[in-house]
Parts: structure tokens; sequence; C-alpha cells
């Protein structure tokens, strides 16, 4: 069914309203019977779409929400999830960042809403792989990801001033007897650190009275009481 404008040829052109042969319903923009411009699409399922059109495809700018409640709201580019755009998930998690075909791909920081942590970094088809920095509540990894997982060298920057550097190697868990098993058994791979040294701490000495300590100085004070503790 559609009720709204047409062209001089008939085709839908302009604004209307359409209910598809399988219950999705369109409202918006139409340029030669195609949705063309700002529309809303509602599925029968629950989700919708709040955004541009082009030529029947989902391109531009847009919000997509899904039937369990989690979000989109970003670039698309036919049909897919495509350029900048912010994902908010189920459990409140967000991901801020490059997309590309729909996958988490390029630049972006994934915030982990039950512990507070966030992975800034790159991203490669959806997973978390390159260079990035993994933020905890009181200490920082920085190193290199690799299907999730920490590898190679990096370091863990400590907030009270101390840096550990060292290193991940993938080792093999479970990986039973290698005999005609072998094929079928799934070989867990967990990353092991081997720490290699700790940086001394650098102290800082303020030159202002005691008194007044700079407000950006705070947690720096007990610097000098953890010397040689380590």
């Amino acid at each position: 069914e559609y009720e709204g404008d047409r062209n001089e040829v008939g085709e839908r052109h302009g604004h209307g309203r359409a209910r598809l042969p399988n219950g999705d319903t369109y409202e918006g923009s139409y340029q030669h019977g195609k949705r063309h411009g700002q529309g809303i699409y509602k599925f029968k399922n629950g989700a919708r779409y709040i955004g541009e059109y082009v030529k029947n495809k989902k391109h531009g700018h847009g919000t997509f929400i899904y039937p369990d409640g989690s979000r989109y709201e970003g670039e698309w580019m036919d049909d897919h999830r495509h350029g900048h755009g912010v994902y908010y998930y189920v459990n409140n998690d967000t991901y801020t960042g490059e997309w590309f075909a729909h996958q988490r791909h390029g630049q972006g920081t994934y915030f982990y809403a039950e512990t507070g942590s966030k992975y800034v970094g790159t991203w490669v088809s959806g997973q978390q792989e390159g260079a990035a920095e993994l933020i905890h509540l009181n200490h920082r990894y920085q190193g290199k990801f690799l299907n999730k997982n920490p590898i190679g060298p990096g370091k863990y920057v400590f907030d009270i001033g101390c840096e550990q550097h060292g290193e991940y190697h993938l080792t093999d868990t479970d990986r039973g007897e290698e005999e005609e098993e072998e094929e079928v058994t799934v070989v867990a791979v967990t990353p092991k650190w081997k720490a290699t040294k700790i940086t001394e701490l650098a102290l800082w000495t303020p030159t202002l009275p005691e008194e007044q300590p700079p407000a950006d100085g705070a947690g720096q004070e007990e610097a000098p009481g953890t010397e040689g503790t380590g």
C-alpha cells in the first residue's frame, strides 16, 4: 500500500507512506520510485531505521535500533555501517570509531561498562588487532594486539608512576595427546606475560611550598614514600 506524492509518470516521488508485503512500513522521501532522502523504516520485528537513503539503500547518516535494544548511530554506505559511528550495546558497552562494511575497522574505542576499562586503538574486520592501549582504572597496557590478545613487546604504566616493560608470548594450553584425536582437539591459545624490567619511579619535586601543593600533583606526592619498595 502507498499513500503519497507521485511524479508525472506515476512513480513514488516526494513524501509518502508505504506498507510493504512483509509488514514493514516506511515513511519519508521518495525519488523516482525509490526511497531517497530522509525517512523512517520500521521492521515487523521491532527494529527501525531513522536516517538517509540513496536509491532504496541506507546511505549517509542514520540511526538503526535493533530488536534487542542495541543501536547504531553514524554513517552508512550501501546498507552497511560504514564510516564513523557509535554502537550502544545491550550491556551498556559502547564502541566509538571507524566502521567498514558493517564491521569495526580502523581506529576506535571500546568501553567496557562492567569494569570501566577501555580499548583504544586499531581494529581489523571486527577484531582488536594492531597498536593499542588497554586502559584500566589504575593502570594501562600499551602494545600490540592480535585476535583480542596482547602479543609481543609492550609495557604496563601504573598510576603511581612506574612502568613495567616486557613481552607477551602466546602459549598453547590443554594441547592433549598428539595422536588420532589431534585433529579434533581445540587448542586454546593464551597470552603469557614475561616482565623484563621495571623502570625507576620518576620523582617529581614541587617548586611551591608544601602547604600549597599543585592541584594536579595529587597521587604523585606518595611517590617518595614508595621509593625502593620494589
